[in-house]
């Protein structure tokens, strides 16, 4: 089932996720609803709080098409082809970075046709649980990474514009502006 996503002035973005602690149909069904949504989006990754929901959740999926893999990974200590790990569902998420940092350009599914460079760690080490509560551990870089670092934000309430530089921000404040003020507009109308 396709989930509505959220627009950037609706509170549910700045509202830090509860850690999930039931492990059942329930939950499964969200996170296929989850990834559904995020396929129709065109994303490669989702958070809860992006589907409404304020739960230490979100999944992704690095098999890019036809673009090649430029960056490492190892899941539970091996590193299995693409299509056996993903999609990825996330659950509880603990992470470590490590420097150095680097720019990329970010879009987010909840900023439609907004999008600026951020700065990020380039390294990741996270322990998990998957949709049956089985832990997990990945270490990766690159887009991998990022995509990580990008979505457990959004599990913290903390959104890809909070990591812009003013001069990245300053260009974009006008979409920006423009999409909260649509935000607002739903809310009072349908919220």
């Amino acid at each position: 089932m396709i989930l509505r996503v959220t627009q950037f002035g609706e509170p549910i973005l700045r509202e830090k996720g509860a850690p999930v602690t039931e492990f059942n149909d329930e939950l499964k069904e969200f996170a296929s609803n989850m990834l559904d949504t995020m396929y129709d989006e065109e994303g490669i990754g989702l958070a809860a709080q992006q589907v409404n929901v304020a739960k230490q959740i979100f999944v992704m999926d690095m098999q890019l098409g036809d673009r090649p893999v430029d960056f490492f990974y190892e899941f539970d200590g091996k590193t299995p082809p693409l299509d056996l790990i993903m999609p990825l569902v996330v659950v509880n998420p603990e992470i470590t970075t490590k420097e150095p940092k680097a720019p990329y350009e970010e879009g987010c599914l909840s900023f439609p046709g907004i999008r600026g460079e951020v700065v990020r760690d380039t390294y990741v080490e996270m322990k998990f649980q998957d949709v049956e509560g089985n832990p997990h551990f990945v270490k990766c870089d690159g887009l991998f990474a990022r995509v990580i670092l990008h979505e457990n934000d959004h599990l913290q309430g903390v959104l890809f514009v909070d990591h812009m530089t003013p001069q990245t921000l300053r260009p974009l404040q006008t979409r920006i502006k423009k999409l909260k003020r649509a935000t607002r507009d739903w809310l009072k109308k349908y919220g």
